[in-house]
């Protein structure tokens, strides 16, 4: 297939892609909206979500690296979203002295930094098992 037809059919599923996985992450914060609160202003909530953009872009680029399908990109889409919700979920239950969710709604820019380090963390681990 022409590079610059294929350079544009992965830009297409990886925006198809962030938009999947920021729409079942704004599902999985129960207590706020992500959008609200970066609306105004939450740093926390931002840095977060952008650790979740920047982790499923990690994977999908690990994705086009190691294969020539498109359809591979499209499940290994999936399943990093799957993968980095598992992680969140993961380090919500991890730090069992606070939640997660309550520290970025209330503007805790650590945590916020620390969930951001973890979801592009774990995007590189979950990107170099694709083979």
């Amino acid at each position: 297939m022409e590079p610059f037809l294929l350079t544009i059919l992965y830009f297409v599923i990886g925006i198809i892609i962030v938009i999947i996985g920021l729409v079942i992450f704004e599902a999985l914060t129960k207590k706020y909206s992500d959008w609200e609160e970066i609306k105004n202003g939450n740093q926390a909530v931002a840095l977060s979500i952008i650790g979740k953009i920047i982790g499923i872009c990690i994977i999908l680029s690990f994705s086009i690296y190691h294969s020539s399908q498109i359809l591979d990109t499209l499940i290994w889409g999936i399943v990093g979203i799957v993968l980095q919700m598992a992680t969140y979920l993961v380090f919500e239950f991890a730090t069992r002295k606070f939640s997660v969710e309550e520290q970025l709604l209330k503007g805790n820019i650590a945590v916020g930094i620390i969930s951001f380090g973890v979801s592009v963390g774990m995007a590189f681990v979950i990107g170099a098992s694709i083979t």
